[in-house]
């Protein structure tokens, strides 16, 4: 049981360092979607005017999707089981995306706040099944 609660705590912390690191490393790349993102965050803290752009809210999806999956297989890696961590990690992420949603809503497009919220789970348990059955 022990194993299992370590194993989600590490895959939670570890999709939220891999997501703000990736989204670094992309921001020093691809300056515009660093632009973008610095955008999107002063109006969810100030309000005002934001256009979201359709590529950078595609490139948030494929994003969400790896880290998803990275965070249920470490999950399913430390617990040493491959069903119970990732799904757990899943419903952290479903609740954690779920309040991004409520935050954003009126700033981004429903279709990607179905897509990504919608994405969480189900990659965690895929990243979960990655690692053989028999631990």
């Amino acid at each position: 049981m022990l194993r299992i609660v370590l194993g989600v705590i590490v895959g939670f912390i570890a999709w939220l360092i891999v997501w703000i690191g990736v989204e670094k490393i992309i921001s020093a790349v691809w300056p515009a979607f660093g632009v973008h993102q610095n955008a999107f965050e002063e109006v969810i803290k100030n309000g005002g005017q934001f256009t979201p752009d359709t590529t950078m809210l595609l490139t948030h999806i494929v994003l969400g999707s790896i880290v998803s999956v990275i965070a249920g297989f470490l999950a399913a890696l430390i617990a040493g089981e491959n069903s119970r961590a990732p799904f757990i990690v899943g419903i952290l992420l479903l609740l954690m995306g779920v309040m991004k949603a409520v935050m954003s809503w009126p700033y981004v497009p429903i279709w990607y706040h179905v897509i990504f919220t919608a994405i969480l789970l189900p990659m965690a348990v895929v990243g979960g099944k990655l690692i053989a059955t028999k631990l």
